[in-house]
């Protein structure tokens, strides 16, 4: 199929560390930026389009652009929260399309690890000015609990078991195996995640993401750029982002905007799920991976359990391999980390530049996904299609 693609992926990069008690955000965004222009063969004075999201220090992108002495022409501070990088990448792709820029930064840096912000277990504390805070915040509501809560209704309309959520888990654990960056490298069975401490019903310790500092960042360029460069070209093909609230009661927490973003990107690409041969999915539970690929496409809504189960997204084993560097169940969750390492993973599959161990052969389709905020509430969802050039 012959497609005018208007932007490509050229640099990507992921930050080693897992833990910089000695490290500053702004240095980690610096660290990040010049590691995937080098991967890029690009040096920071062809950047002119910066892209970043809230975690960025001080004044956000006027910070980072001063601390890293770039010479912008466009900036994008879009706040999805973790499907913010996903969309940063669309939003690049748009913005040279329409001559806004040639050469686009997105960078993500977080500390949560050593800052002690892993704090998914605890009450949300909001701006008090945020029109749900005042209904919220007296119940105590945290993030675990919501997601809790989306298992729980998915179990109850679905009868999907916690065996079934196990085994997304495993197939992390399976990948994260051969990546030694990963935080945590064991492979688990599904024994052992239904057997560790319950940390909100149904959800066990296993089921939930790690916390890491850390972080990475993409280089977006013009296709005559990326043709000049001697690194292999990733083409950016579909993109698709949308929102979800709570329509005054009246929704369904066990469906995401996951099913309107796939649409939009599938439709722009001409493509249809059977067409992709990796997925990065966001995985901050075991019931966000499940949901996003119900409502991808990648098999009918309630049928996500039996999907999963026996190894199907194990690269060399199932028919989907998914977060093939360990995703956040294994491998690392810097802050609002969903989308930028979703697409990292997913440039390399494309690339061919996986781990021997779980690339996938002759990927010539991947596609990443992020679920920004919390379902179960507000949020929002993200979707990309990456083509080998």
């Amino acid at each position: 199929m012959t497609r005018e693609v208007q932007a490509c992926i050229v640099g990507a990069y992921e930050h080693p560390t897992r833990d910089a008690p000695d490290k500053s955000l702004a240095q980690l965004q610096a660290e990040v930026a010049l590691g995937a222009l080098n991967d890029a063969g690009l040096s920071k004075d062809d950047v002119d389009g910066f892209f970043c999201g809230p975690d960025a220090p001080g004044t956000g992108p006027l910070s980072i652009a001063d601390y890293l002495n770039l010479q912008l022409r466009h900036v994008d501070t879009t706040n999805t929260s973790g499907s913010s990088y996903v969309i940063h990448v669309a939003h690049a792709a748009q913005a040279i399309a329409a001559g806004k820029c040639n050469v686009a930064l997105i960078t993500l840096a977080g500390r949560p690890r050593s800052e002690g912000r892993g704090k998914g277990a605890l009450a949300r504390i909001d701006n008090p000015l945020q029109p749900d805070f005042a209904w919220e915040h007296p119940y105590g509501m945290a993030v675990v609990n919501v997601y809790a809560m989306t298992a729980m209704r998915h179990m109850f309309e679905f009868g999907t078991t916690s065996e079934q959520l196990a085994w997304i888990k495993v197939a992390a654990s399976q990948h994260a195996q051969h990546n030694p960056l990963a935080m945590l490298r064991t492979p688990v069975t599904v024994e052992e995640v239904v057997n560790s401490p319950l940390v909100a019903d149904p959800l066990h310790r296993l089921d939930c993401c790690v916390v890491t500092d850390g972080g990475g960042a993409l280089i977006v360029t013009r296709p005559e750029i990326a043709r000049s460069l001697k690194r292999p070209i990733v083409n950016v093909i579909g993109c698709g982002e949308a929102t979800q609230g709570q329509a005054g009661g009246y929704f369904d927490i066990t469906q995401s905007a996951a099913i309107r973003s796939g649409r939009s990107a599938f439709t722009q690409a001409g493509l249809t799920p059977a067409d992709i041969q990796y997925v990065s999915l966001y995985d901050s539970f075991t019931i966000t991976v499940l949901m996003q690929l119900e409502d991808l496409g990648f098999c009918a809504k309630g049928a996500g359990g039996r999907f999963v189960a026996d190894g199907n997204l194990i690269s060399g084993v199932g028919r989907l391999p998914f977060n093939t560097d360990g995703g956040g169940l294994c491998n690392n969750h810097p802050g609002n980390r969903g989308g930028m390492t979703k697409v990292i993973e997913a440039v390399r599959q494309v690339r061919g530049e996986a781990h021997p161990k779980v690339q996938v052969p002759n990927c010539q389709l991947a596609l990443a996904n992020a679920i920004g905020g919390q379902l179960g509430v507000r949020h929002a969802s993200a979707t990309l299609i990456l083509e080998r050039g």
